[in-house]
Formats: structure tokens, C-alpha cells, sequence
């Protein structure tokens, strides 16, 4: 089931991927970018990719920031879906790709990984040095007073306020939760911060809110302190991370591509594999 949601791939050119594992090498400090794509093979669907992405899947559209701030409607149908989906959620596992890259911080080569993930995997796996540029699902945050607790704590929490939809269930796959009513949705209950009475939200960036700039600085500066970016399974559509690449472009160095379909700064690549992440990390 767990690659269910990885893009139909080409087999992989040994000769191809011979040259890649030998251009990589080469850098002497390595900044590594993932995406979406690095968690499809533990069964979580990135957004994109034709035919299994999110986007390609369901109608649901993402929220924006603004959105969720203004309407309690859309809170509620928001906490509602991920109250159903974060049983199935929250076990989701590192993949061999994350256990690889967690491996890799012992060698000298490798700088820093900055990833656009919010599923905390790279964290699960054992990475340390690791910069989640838009949050991490696994917490919840306070808009208004910055109190935090557990995403797990605070489903709890959820479960309690609501206990006629301990019943609802969700598909097995995340973050496709069954569709029902509004007035359904609407008769949720979001519990609001215990210490000042705010709104509470999972401590990721929406689309339309603004990034971290702490961690936005601290990606920019591992962009011009190394050697080359190796960026997988992203295809970095979103702009902070295009603009890693762009900023080592800039100083000419190498940006090296895996990715199954066409990602923005295609035509920056040194060398791009449309293949199977974990067919070429084992390899590297």
C-alpha cells in the first residue's frame, strides 16, 4: 500500500545514474532540499504528481491562513479533518529515505537538510540537522499567545469536546477525510487555548501566512556556505524553495534533481533523475 502514491517512473538508466551518484560525490558540502515526494513511499501522498497527488485525487482545496483566522466555520471543518485523519496520520513511518539521510549526517559531505515537509519523518528517522522551513503537523500552536502542546495531547483534547463524532470515521488514507454535511462539520467543537482563550492551529505555515524568517535566514545561509544542492522529491513549486535553488545558482554551483515529473528549476539542473527516491539514494 505504501507506494500506492509514488508516480509511475521510467526504469532507471545505470549508466544515467553512474554519472549522477558521481557528480554528487564530487561536492565537497552537500545542502539537501526535500519535498512531498521523499514521503510517498510511507504511504503519504504528496500533492502534485499526476494521477496520485492530492491535487489529481480529491476537490478539497488548501486553506489559507487569512481564511482560517476569520471563519470559525472553517476552523471547524479544518479540526475536523484532521481530528478523523491524525489516527491514520500520526503512524505513518519513516521510509528508507529518511533513515538514508539520517545516516548521511556523519559524513563530512553533508551540510544540512532543509525540508517542506510537515510530517516530522526526517525527525522521526533520527535527522539533527534539519531546518522544517513550514512547521511540523506534530504540534499545536496558540495564534495568539504562542502556548504549544502536542498534536497528540490536543486530539485528545478534541475527543473529549466531541464525543458524538468518536463514531465518524475517515478513509485509510490521510488527509482524505469522508465528505458529510456542513451543518455536520459545524457542529464541532474546537477547544481554544487554555492559557489566554485563542485560536489554536497545528504549528505548520498555511498557504498565504508568513514563513518563519529565523528559519527562512538560516536555509538562505546553508544556500551560500555550500558546495551544491541535491533537492528530492519536490517540485518546487513553492517559492522558498525555488529561491534556494536560485540563490546557488547564482554563485554557480551545482543543483542536482531527483524527481518523478518536471519541477520549476528543471532548467537550472546539473543532472536530474526522473526515478524512484529510494533506487537512487541507495546507490549514493
Amino acid at each position: 500500500m505504501a507506494l500506492q502514491f509514488v508516480p509511475k517512473s521510467s526504469d532507471i538508466c545505470e549508466k544515467s545514474l553512474k554519472k549522477f551518484i558521481s557528480l554528487v560525490g564530487s561536492v565537497e558540502k552537500l545542502l539537501i532540499v526535500t519535498g512531498a515526494g521523499i514521503s510517498t513511499e510511507s504511504g503519504i501522498p504528496d500533492y502534485r504528481s499526476k494521477n496520485v497527488g492530492l491535487y489529481a485525487r480529491t476537490t478539497q482545496k488548501p486553506l489559507y491562513y487569512h481564511e482560517f483566522m476569520k471563519s470559525i466555520e472553517c476552523r471547524r471543518s479544518y479540526w475536523l479533518r484532521h481530528f478523523l485523519s491524525w489516527p491514520t496520520t500520526s503512524q505513518a513511518m519513516p521510509n528508507i529515505n529518511h533513515y538514508t539521510l539520517a545516516n548521511w549526517e556523519s559524513s563530512d559531505q553533508f551540510l544540512w537538510l532543509v525540508t517542506q515537509n510537515i510530517d516530522g519523518l526526517h525527525v522521526k528517522a533520527g535527522s539533527d540537522k534539519v531546518t522544517e522551513l513550514h512547521g511540523n503537523w506534530r504540534y499545536v500552536k496558540c495564534t495568539t499567545c504562542g502556548y504549544t502542546e502536542t498534536r497528540n495531547a490536543y486530539q485528545e483534547k478534541l475527543a473529549e469536546a466531541n464525543p458524538d463524532f468518536q463514531h465518524v470515521r475517515c478513509k485509510e488514507v490521510p488527509n482524505e477525510v469522508t465528505e458529510m454535511p456542513a451543518n455536520i462539520a459545524n457542529a464541532f467543537k474546537v477547544p481554544a487555548c487554555p492559557c489566554c482563550g485563542g485560536i489554536m492551529k497545528t504549528d505548520v505555515t498555511f498557504f498565504g501566512e508568513t514563513l518563519s524568517m529565523e528559519k527562512l535566514n538560516f536555509a538562505f545561509e546553508k544556500a551560500k556556505e555550500c558546495n551544491g544542492i541535491l533537492t528530492l522529491g519536490s517540485s518546487l513549486a513553492v517559492l522558498p524553495g525555488s529561491r534556494l535553488i536560485h540563490e546557488a545558482h547564482s554563485q554557480n554551483k551545482p543543483i542536482f534533481i531527483v524527481n518523478i515529473g518536471p519541477t520549476c528549476v528543471d532548467h537550472l539542473a546539473t543532472m536530474k533523475m526522473e526515478n524512484k527516491i529510494s533506487d537512487v539514494l541507495k546507490e549514493i
